[in-house]
């Protein structure tokens, strides 16, 4: 005897099951979907009655899915996911095929490198339609809101790739009208010029292997923004150390000169990260691809200025 036909539950339903489960929270999902929390509520309660299974418990403050609730969300989650690329592929039926990726990418990162190389890929790839979230805090958003990712540290959830993207190092940079008020100047005088500070980043390492006292200034601006800071610096306003290759287009450009030859590695790298089975991973690896390249090619060494023996 033929079993009786399933009918599909509503679409907002499994769109608030997927939106609850990778919030682990029902009023996050409310505020993502602009419902409100009882709606969620109601909606999950309708799946549970329908499939006769429990698809979250309360664990403290977080509303952990079941293993069955979890399970689910991951096929609706790949199914929505397939409904987009099909949607949109219809709508650019008419022309040639568009798709859209959303990545998050570091605020830094895109500012002082990123926007000003992607004019090329756009001839690579022009199927490609680009949609960038900056970020600014060092742990990373939630990896399922986007395509892919590049953050400073890893995702390691199950279902998702991470690969080291950038292992960079860091140098000290000013801007020449800067130095041209200090005639003659070495290394050694670097601690009487103004010297700009980033919060997550002391002067310390890179003052000792210049051979200098490794005294962190006591004054200047402190900035959490490193690509505002290399801004400072073209600027005139002080000494900065950055990251070689987002200081790489203002030193090529003559706006910033490194100050020596000495550099320190950086405690912080760029993790890129995406999840596997995206029915638009095979563009997704090429976005990768293409970054790979434009960092290998940023990857050149630089002149420095002040050299002395003790900051060589």
């Amino acid at each position: 005897m033929a079993e009786p036909p399933f009918h599909l539950p509503a679409l907002q339903a499994l769109r608030a099951l997927e939106a609850a489960a990778r919030h682990r929270s029902f009023s996050r999902a409310a505020e993502e979907l602009s419902l409100t929390h009882s709606a969620i509520s109601h909606h999950i309660r309708g799946l549970e009655d329908k499939l006769g299974s429990k698809l979250f418990q309360r664990s403290g403050s977080l509303m952990q899915p079941t293993s069955a609730g979890l399970r689910l969300s991951e096929r609706v989650r790949g199914a929505l996911d397939e409904l987009e690329t099909a949607l949109r592929e219809a709508c650019a039926s008419s022309g040639p095929p568009v798709v859209r990726l959303q990545m998050s990418v570091m605020a830094d990162l895109a500012n002082a490198w990123l926007i000003h190389r992607l004019p090329s890929l756009y001839d690579a790839a022009p199927e490609i339609d680009l949609h960038l979230r900056l970020h600014a805090e060092i742990s990373p958003p939630d990896p399922y809101g986007v395509d892919l990712g590049i953050w400073h540290q890893r995702v390691d959830l199950p279902g998702f790739e991470c690969r080291s993207l950038i292992q960079d190092h860091v140098i000290a940079v000013a801007s020449p009208k800067l130095l041209a008020r200090y005639p003659g100047f070495t290394l050694a005088d670097l601690p009487g010029l103004p010297m700009l500070r980033f919060a997550l980043r002391p002067w310390r390492d890179w003052l000792e292997r210049a051979g200098l006292p490794p005294e962190e200034p006591e004054r200047g601006p402190i900035f959490q923004d490193a690509g505002l800071m290399l801004q400072s610096a073209v600027a005139g306003l002080g000494v900065a150390t950055a990251r070689a290759l987002l200081a790489r287009d203002y030193l090529a450009n003559g706006q910033l000169v490194q100050l020596g030859e000495v550099s320190v590695p950086s405690s912080l790298h760029y993790w890129v990260v995406w999840r596997e089975g995206n029915p638009r991973e095979a563009h997704i690896l090429r976005l990768i691809g293409w970054l790979r390249e434009q960092v290998a090619a940023s990857a050149q060494p630089t002149r420095g200025a002040g050299d002395t023996a003790s900051g060589s």
